[in-house]
Order: C-alpha cells, then sequence, then structure tokens
C-alpha cells in the first residue's frame, strides 16, 4: 500500500463509525480500520475499503457503470456538475477550514472526482471527499481513476459515518436514505440530489417505451418525498443537447436503466436510428436540515 492510500484513511478516522456496532474507528496497523468492540476491516490494496456486513447483491453491472465514466468524460453532466460546483462554491464561504463531501451512491466515482479534482484546484481550503456504493465492483473503478478520495463498499441503509460529519451529501440520480442524510449531515450543511426531469432521455424512451405507461415520466413524486424530509431551499432545471453520433449512442444506451429488459430488438432499433442529438433533463434540488 503506498502512503497516498495509507493517509486519506489515517488521517480521517474521526470520519468512521463500524457498520456492526457503530463505535468509533482507528487504524490498526496501516492497513486496517478496528473499532473499540475489536470489529476489524482491511483496506484494499486498491485504495478503498469494504465496510459491508453483509453480502448484497447491486441491481446494475460494472459494465454500466464502466459506460458512465466514458459518457462522463466525454462532458455528458458537464452542465449538472457546473450548477453543483456553483452552489459548492457559495456554501464554501462559510467555512474556514476544511470541507467534507460525502457522494452517497456515488457509482463509479465520476462525479465526485471531477468535483474534488476543480473545488481543490480553485478553492482556498481543503476538501475532503467521500463516495460509498453498495457495489464492490463500482467503488473498485473509482479507486482507479482517484485515488486522493476516500471510497467506501457500503449500504446507504447503515453508513459506516458517525452523526454530523458532512458540509455536503450529493446525492446524484440515486436512491436516497434521508434519515441517515439527516443523521450525516452537519446541522449547516447541505444537500444536493439531482433526479430526471420529465425529458430525460426522451428521445430513447419513445424508442423504448412508445405507446406504453413508460414513455411519460414525472418527478413529482420524488420531489414531495424529498420536501418531507429536508426543508427544500432551491430547484434547479437544467436542460440541454448532447451530441450522441456514432459510439456515444450506444454508451449512453448502455449506462441507463432505462435500457434494463427492453428486447434486444428495439435497443438494436435505437442504436441504428439516426439519433444525433439526445435531451438531457434535469432537476437539481438543494436541501437543508429542519
Amino acid at each position: 500500500m503506498d502512503n497516498n492510500k495509507k493517509s486519506k484513511f489515517s488521517q480521517n478516522t474521526h470520519l468512521f463509525r463500524c457498520p456492526i456496532c457503530h463505535s468509533k474507528m482507528q487504524m490498526d496497523g496501516e492497513k486496517s480500520l478496528k473499532c473499540r468492540q475489536k470489529h476489524c476491516f482491511d483496506i484494499s490494496k486498491k485504495g478503498y475499503i469494504n465496510l459491508l456486513t453483509n453480502n448484497v447483491k447491486p441491481g446494475y453491472d460494472k459494465e454500466m457503470f464502466e459506460a458512465r465514466r466514458k459518457v462522463a468524460d466525454l462532458g455528458f453532466f458537464e452542465e449538472m456538475l457546473n450548477s453543483i460546483e456553483r452552489i459548492i462554491f457559495n456554501q464554501i464561504k462559510n467555512q474556514k477550514d476544511e470541507l467534507f463531501i460525502l457522494d452517497a451512491g456515488c457509482g463509479e466515482g465520476s462525479h465526485l472526482s471531477r468535483l474534488w479534482e476543480k473545488l481543490n484546484r480553485e478553492s482556498e481550503i481543503k476538501i475532503t471527499g467521500a463516495g460509498i456504493d453498495i457495489s464492490k465492483e463500482v467503488i473498485k473503478i473509482a479507486s482507479r481513476y482517484q485515488k486522493d478520495i476516500i471510497w467506501v463498499v457500503a449500504d446507504l441503509a447503515n453508513t459506516p459515518f458517525l452523526d454530523k460529519k458532512f458540509d455536503i451529501i450529493l446525492n446524484i440520480l440515486s436512491p436516497s436514505n434521508y434519515a441517515e442524510f439527516n443523521r450525516l449531515l452537519k446541522d449547516d450543511g447541505i444537500l444536493i440530489k439531482v433526479v430526471p426531469g420529465s425529458n430525460y432521455l426522451a428521445e430513447l424512451r419513445r424508442t423504448f417505451y412508445g405507446k406504453t405507461n413508460k414513455e411519460t415520466y414525472s418527478n413529482d413524486k420524488i420531489i414531495a418525498h424529498c420536501a418531507e424530509n429536508f426543508k427544500i431551499v432551491d430547484i434547479q432545471e437544467i436542460l440541454y443537447s448532447f451530441a450522441v453520433k456514432g459510439e456515444k449512442l450506444d454508451l449512453v444506451i448502455r449506462m441507463t436503466p432505462l435500457s434494463w429488459g427492453v428486447p434486444s430488438e428495439a435497443q438494436y432499433r435505437a442504436k441504428s436510428s439516426e439519433m444525433i442529438n439526445i435531451t438531457v433533463d434535469l432537476t437539481l434540488i438543494v436541501g437543508k436540515k429542519y
């Protein structure tokens, strides 16, 4: 294990709690985190730690997130990330030393990595990032690309962090656990949640689900559920087109759950269509604790 992988855990043991007994954790030598009750978890040579307490099968595969990272590298999410970055910079104004960001449901880590790199480059305070996902395979991908972020395999229903440790929680196109978000967020912290808008990937939705009840989509219930748990202080609509000529269209199809269970002939029809642009429609919600 190199010093970089070792130090990001040893410097941030104050964030962690044991996923079994919920007591504080500390380093046990250079390669493990151990709690007061002697529950011990090894840090992978790849630079992440697995704090799952049972075997949970994620509802997605590694290939989906490999495709999402490639799509992210092509700039698909750039406008969304720029909007999030502006919100975070506004939050930084109130910080004096260090900002702690958690990406809850981080997938392969592309969103947090891009934000972390830019924020550390352009802000005057230290930015510490942590990303959790229930899939070990996608956390492996994340740790391969950005080694300075704390990557953790963990269950969103039992996050391995102590109370009120994060200034910002990101929840981007991922399931939520508002009870945990409330527990983890500092009293003056913010939740930044991103959900699909009604026209998100509308061209694919029409091709895959035309003339069925899945052809249309509304995020009203998701926003209402968020509002029940967090005080919504801002909502932004992010709407733009993304060029999908050639291989890009295939990558977008592979990265989205919209294609799950879709017959191969429908996917072929989409890939062989003359589609040159696809709609990116996202709703960005900023919430504070009640």
